[in-house]
């Protein structure tokens, strides 16, 4: 596997770009006066299926072959990518199944049928979850997409760095989400690409730290478990491709624990009033970690999913301590 080229990122937006408008950038006055710089807030909750992983569906699905369309796909995900493989394949005419964990996000598991896709519950969690989807696919011949390391991928979900650092060039700092490592990955290679002075900083769960725990140590490492609320860095297993991307080109990464994405969602909601899942919240919570570093800068947060059940957000609002 080749990471893909800025190139191919300028490509990926040709073929999106019929499909998606691209996401609000906007600043946030009362987050920047909390942070004592000027932050910016890029919106991929406004996408269709409320997340930025619906890029990469998009590049990837109008991408295959004939041969591989009449095969169908089969993918595993704890929810925002599989909802970027259904909807990708809705339009396109594609069988798509997706394997998610049992207990995954109800919501994003009746998002995914809903796009017409065929949902099947396995495993523990997204990895066990991923291991029978790849079985599947060599019994019964589907294409099996894997949720980072495929370049089509990636070149989608780097069109969100397309849109910030055409919107916004003075930027900075980008902090992003970390779970499989394709928008930080694609943040990489397109950000430091146009500008090769921006700091590209991802953030991990403390409780799911494998990409954080590989990048430090120059070595793939899994975890024995993935014990995080946030399903969208629910990941035990980093990914060759984009941990490679990561490896070489990422400026940090930064562990927030479960409190700290209690309250990233809170800051969202009550600074900004833009509603975040957990993973979509990470930015924020990393940047209230990290005001000392980003005063006087110009910063943005991907806002990278919004696909928070109820009863999530009720915890977030009323528990004084629900993780």
């Amino acid at each position: 596997m080749q990471p893909p080229t800025l190139q191919d990122v300028y490509a990926a937006r040709q073929v999106i770009s019929r499909y998606l408008a691209p996401t609000p950038l906007v600043r946030s006055a009362a987050m920047s006066e909390a942070l004592e710089c000027e932050l910016y807030l890029k919106l991929e909750t406004t996408q269709p299926t409320g997340a930025f992983k619906v890029r990469g569906g998009i590049n990837l699905v109008s991408r295959l072959t004939e041969e591989e369309r009449a095969r169908g796909v089969i993918t595993a995900s704890t929810g925002n990518h599989g909802q970027s493989i259904a909807y990708a394949s809705r339009l396109f005419g594609v069988k798509a199944v997706v394997a998610a964990p049992e207990g995954a996000n109800p919501d994003k598991v009746a998002a995914i049928r809903r796009l017409g896709s065929e949902v099947v519950l396995r495993g523990c969690d997204f990895d066990e979850a991923r291991a029978w989807a790849e079985e599947r696919a060599r019994l019964e011949g589907y294409r099996y997409v894997h949720p980072a390391n495929e370049p089509h991928i990636l070149a989608g979900v780097g069109t969100v760095s397309l849109e910030v650092m055409e919107a916004l060039p003075q930027t900075n700092v980008i902090i992003v989400p970390i779970g499989g490592g394709s928008g930080a990955s694609g943040h990489c290679l397109v950000a430091k690409g146009i500008s090769p002075t921006v700091k590209v900083i991802g953030v991990q769960a403390e409780k799911a730290p494998s990409v954080y725990l590989s990048w430090k140590a120059g070595r793939k490492i899994e975890t024995p478990e993935a014990a995080t609320w946030a399903e969208g860095l629910m990941t035990r297993v980093p990914f060759d491709l984009p941990l490679g991307i990561i490896r070489e080109h990422i400026d940090d990464i930064v562990l927030v624990g479960e409190e700290e994405m209690r309250q990233g969602v809170r800051f969202l909601l009550e600074a900004a009033h833009q509603l975040a899942e957990a993973a979509g919240a990470a930015p924020a919570a990393a940047a209230r970690k990290m005001k000392d570093r980003l005063r006087g800068q110009t910063v943005v947060l991907v806002v990278s999913g919004a696909n928070i059940t109820s009863e999530q957000l009720r915890r977030v609002l009323t528990d004084p301590q629900p993780w």
